[in-house]
């Protein structure tokens, strides 16, 4: 056994029941379909075992929390990855038996829900996940996420047939780590719909009923489309939607998807046959409203949907289900319990209903067959199933246990990040925007805004908000801010972005420099590639078309490579703009072309002096060469790079960038001062880059060093972070430290902190316990 390695059971333990069961995921009453499941399993579990002692770690996604039950123990901030190993740590020393993950990409912070592996990785405990998404065709980052989770899980529970085959062929999950149990749904008697319409004032009426939190991917439309049809042979059929509109769709688009059915049912002239229950419903009240529908329909609108709660629900309560060709759907409903109706059907919709309507015997075979099918569904019986994989996972970890490294040696974990602090960042931002300087750490207005500032401002906030929040720092309201100043900057008459606006709001240049034109388009485009938000989109867009063609004018060969490291964030979204993937392969032989040109064994550059952001050349050749399929755009990138990073060492190791008092010039001296911080992101982020390219850890190694820099890992020994104000101090001089801590210091530091933790602490740490 290594050193430092333990093992998470003893052999000579005895053999002992499952007594204490931590579950992870949403819990009422926050309102989504995974906090009623992981508070169904949680309590039906804890009420059907005595002496076995269940409790919640929830995941909260707003700064108002929820008010938890006391079966809550810990919390989880979803976008904070700290709160993640901190509820590992919580978990290890809590003498819990097993853990219980719900799992489904959207709860968790990181790139798909990627945090939930720095919980996973540091947990010492048995692990069984239940996978309540499974992807037929994931991108790189769900992919990559699921396939750890499963191997950090000694099993994974999925609900279907289907979902154990995408495990099996997708993901290469091991078939001995697969279990299928089903979704669990109350245990209700088979009644009579009449029993409970008069509570809703639908007595005397055919119910149909389709329930669940709203949003426009459920295809509500098209039974409200069918209902002319139905009305025709049935005239007192009323169509119930049941349900809120999901928090997370309300928070972006608001009631805009139920107004629209609301419109389109008084266009059609049935509004007196659609009822709208426009809220979350309790269980008790749930479980009536099924009760009372003598047709249950779920009309979603694509087949990738893996499992329904909803429609478990129906099953298990005997209903009449009309359903599309979703996956979990054609599955459940075989065998004579259901009806499978098309994808955006309303013809065959109505067809399907007035055929139950008119034939009462086929109507109570299918809820017959769905109740009987249902029995194995009920929650006793699902939280019965669990305890034995629970069971048999403990058994397992007494004879096969797994080896853990509880706390990391410096080799596996080297470089403990500090957590973001936006407080510094947050007093250089007004109304207009981020302000260039500051006298120590105090805005100064007498140096007024720039374009390059609010650029790199605004690719910072795009990243933040898929890396996570700060309380009381929302990365939206910093875009936003930015993305107007950018959107202000630019001018329609040259297509260019002027650059420095005075405090009074006046305009000191016609135009920018072609640098900062560059990175004002490199912006848009991780605007255009990675932001959710539909409005910064649509602005950066317009100008995104406008700003772009002058670039084939430029000779700055930095402006070029800012402008090629947003082509490659653009194109990652808009892979078929010919034009964009044109002006990319201009601008990437451009820069070949200078390096070919300029090179020689013992200058690997593209220019014959480096001076300033130079890990941007070789960094948007990297990127250029992957997007081209380049190879000696690939080739070029790493060997300059390489040769950058070799020269910016000292001998003592530690992180030195070409001084600005000089640089250096072929032949010349190097500057060793002054040394600014944008030199350490540049060398950072491209080491980064290179990594993700090639997986050789040496790369990241680099960006590490350059990280630690800002540390004080550099010629003063003096750290350029001010942990207590977030910001970063604006140079090393060549006897102190330069104390004022502007905008382009303190964004080069947070977007180096943000790039280097979405690397090593969310999708490409590697490092697995064995």
């Amino acid at each position: 056994m290594k050193t430092g390695e333990i093992f998470a059971e003893r052999w000579d333990q005895p053999r002992r029941r499952t007594r204490k069961i931590a579950f992870i995921g949403n819990y009422l009453p926050r309102r989504c379909g995974i906090a009623t499941f992981t508070t169904d399993l949680c309590e039906t579990i804890a009420n059907q075992f005595e002496g076995v002692q269940c409790f919640a770690v929830p995941v909260t996604d707003t700064e108002a929390g929820y008010n938890y039950p006391p079966r809550v123990r810990f919390e989880i901030i979803e976008k904070d990855i700290n709160t993640y190993r901190q509820a590992a740590d919580f978990l290890n020393i809590n003498g819990v038996d097993i853990v219980c993950l719900q799992h489904e990409y959207g709860i968790f912070g990181g790139p798909a829900g990627s945090h939930i592996l720095a919980l996973l990785r540091d947990l010492c405990l048995p692990v069984v996940t239940t996978l309540h998404t499974i992807l037929k065709e994931p991108n790189h980052d769900q992919l990559t996420v699921l396939k750890e989770i499963i191997q950090l899980s000694d099993r994974v529970v999925v609900m279907s047939q289907r979902a154990r085959e995408f495990l099996l062929e997708i993901y290469g999950a091991p078939e001995g780590k697969i279990e299928i149990i089903p979704h669990g749904i109350p245990n209700t008697p088979f009644i009579d719909p009449n029993f409970y319409k008069d509570q809703f004032g639908v007595q005397g009426n055919i119910v149909l009923l389709t329930f669940g939190l709203l949003s426009a991917n459920k295809g509500i439309e098209y039974v409200i489309q069918a209902l002319p049809e139905i009305l025709k042979h049935q005239e007192n059929v009323v169509y119930i939607v049941l349900g809120a509109t999901h928090p997370n769709i309300f928070r972006k688009e608001g009631e805009t998807y139920r107004l629209s059915l609301q419109h389109l049912a008084k266009e059609l002239k049935v509004e007196k046959h659609v009822i709208f229950y426009n809220r979350f419903v309790s269980f008790q009240e749930l479980t009536e409203f099924i009760g009372a529908a003598e047709i249950f329909i779920t009309p979603y609108l694509n087949e990738a949907q893996i499992v329904s709660g909803t429609l478990s629900y129906a099953l298990g309560m005997g209903k009449a289900v009309i359903s599309t060709p979703y996956w979990y759907a054609t599955e459940a409903l075989a065998e004579g319990r259901g009806i499978i109706v098309p994808f955006r059907d309303s013809r065959a919709i109505a067809e399907a209903v007035i055929r139950l309507l008119s034939d009462e015997t086929e109507r109570n075979t299918l809820r017959k067959n769905a109740y009987l099918f249902g029995r194995q569904m009920v929650w006793p019986v699902v939280a019965h199933r669990y305890m034995e994989v629970f069971e048999r996972v403990k058994e397992e970890r007494l004879w096969r246990p797994r080896i853990i490294r509880p706390y990391m040696t410096m080799d596996l974990r080297p470089g403990e990040l500090p957590p973001p602090r936006f407080d510094h960042l947050k007093q250089l931002t007004d109304h207009t925007g981020v302000l260039q300087h500051a006298i120590y750490n105090v805005p100064n207005y007498n140096e007024g805004y720039t374009t390059d500032d609010n650029a790199r401002a605004l690719i910072l906030a795009i990243l933040l908000s898929t890396f996570g929040e700060s309380k009381g720092f929302h990365p939206d309201e910093l875009a936003s801010r930015t993305l107007a100043f950018i959107w202000h900057a630019f001018n329609p008459k040259t297509r260019r972005f002027r650059n420095h606006l005075s405090y009074d709001r006046r305009w000191l240049d016609e135009a920018g420099s072609e640098d900062a034109h560059g990175r004002a388009l490199w912006s848009l485009g991780v605007v255009l590639g990675k932001s959710q938000v539909e409005g910064f989109r649509n602005l950066a867009g317009r100008l995104w078309e406008q700003a772009l063609p002058v670039v084939k004018e430029f000779t700055s060969p930095r402006a070029w490579a800012f402008t090629l490291i947003g082509l490659r964030e653009y194109l990652s979204q808009f892979a078929g703009d010919i034009v964009a993937r044109s002006l990319m392969e201009i601008l990437a032989e451009r820069l070949l072309n200078l390096y070919q040109q300029v090179h020689q064994p013992d200058w690997l550059w593209f220019e014959e002096i480096l001076s300033y952001c130079n890990a941007k050349l070789p960094h948007a050749l990297l990127v250029a060469g992957q997007v081209l399929d380049r190879q000696d755009m690939i080739e070029v990138g790493l060997e300059s790079l390489r040769w950058l990073v070799k020269i910016q060492i000292s001998p003592e190791g530690h992180f030195v960038p070409i001084g600005t008092n000089g640089f250096y010039r072929r032949h010349g001296p190097k500057a060793r001062f002054d040394q600014q911080p944008i030199e350490a992101y540049t060398t950072l982020s491209a080491c980064l880059e290179a990594y993700k390219f090639t997986g050789d850890k040496d790369w990241l190694a680099e960006a590490q060093r350059a990280f630690e820099w800002y540390l004080g890992y550099n010629d003063l020994h003096i750290a350029l972070y001010d942990p207590s104000t977030g910001g970063c101090r604006d140079g090393l001089h060549s006897d102190r430290v330069n104390l004022n801590q502007g905008a382009e210091s303190t964004i080069s530091f947070l977007l180096s902190l943000v790039e280097i933790s979405l690397i090593k602490n969310v999708i490409l740490d590697n490092k697995k316990e064995v």
